[in-house]
């Protein structure tokens, strides 16, 4: 797994519109009643997260993000009522447990999912309630695929062929059977496919899907690149497989 990069926060907040309207649907599982302390980890540049905050009038939210570029652009939107700070999610510590944690398109990013689940059962107080979606196991299987071969190529293997990539997809199965060991009870988890078709494929793919592939490149390889990965596909479309995670801390 590479390390975390920061994001293109405005190309992201420009074409982000897929993300946002699957991270509203997971959103509407989030059962409040508008006094609740919710953490939304991996809050981006915050589209979800003004959408729970209109839920919690009465309530409180912490948001968090890896990237100080999305920080940025969440503060700008969010303001001071919500309070939005840069952390890595294997590294976070609460001044006080929340009610439920929140997150969508963040876990695959993560490739250590045993420190990842067992700190946010940490940050829950009893009874508390995580309710996620993230890239599950199949998710951009043939952009992968498309994005290997031609990583396997000059000018670009010799800084891309080899490399593992940047996610880390895991099924259902495996992630109920690990929450569970982990202390989670009330565990669900299932996947569904979301195709998506950017209006601009070659930003969509250089921000979301392969960020982490082109700031491995030089500069002057980066768009060859994405035009060469979109050459690779039968059409220019994401297929993903979202991975949908209920789980609750015990009471």
């Amino acid at each position: 797994m590479s390390k975390p990069r920061d994001w293109n926060a405005t190309s992201y907040e420009r074409i982000s519109g897929p993300m946002e309207a699957m991270g509203r649907e997971v959103l509407d599982r989030l059962e409040l009643t508008g006094g609740e302390r919710v953490l939304d980890a991996g809050c981006g540049t915050g589209r979800v997260t003004a959408a729970l905050a209109e839920r919690l009038r009465r309530g409180h939210v912490i948001a968090v993000d890896g990237s100080p570029a999305m920080v940025e652009q969440a503060r700008a939107r969010l303001g001071d009522g919500v309070d939005v700070r840069v952390a890595d999610l294997l590294e976070l510590e609460l001044d006080a447990p929340v009610d439920a944690i929140l997150s969508t398109a963040t876990f695959h990013w993560i490739a250590d999912h045993d420190r990842l689940f067992g700190n946010l059962l940490g940050a829950l107080r009893p009874g508390g309630r995580l309710v996620a979606q993230c890239g599950g196991a199949g998710n951009v299987a043939a952009l992968d695929r498309a994005a290997k071969i031609v990583a396997a190529r000059e000018p670009f293997a010799q800084q891309l062929d080899g490399w593992a990539g940047p996610w880390n997809f895991a099924s259902p199965a495996e992630t109920e059977e690990r929450l569970r060991r982990l202390g989670w009870v009330d565990v669900w988890t299932w996947a569904n496919p979301v195709i998506v078709r950017p209006e601009d494929p070659h930003e969509y793919l250089g921000t979301v899907a392969l960020g982490s592939h082109i700031a491995r490149l030089d500069d002057d390889l980066r768009a060859p690149f994405i035009d060469a990965v979109l050459a690779e596909l039968d059409e220019p479309v994401v297929d993903y497989v979202r991975l949908n995670i209920l789980a609750r801390r015990p009471s």
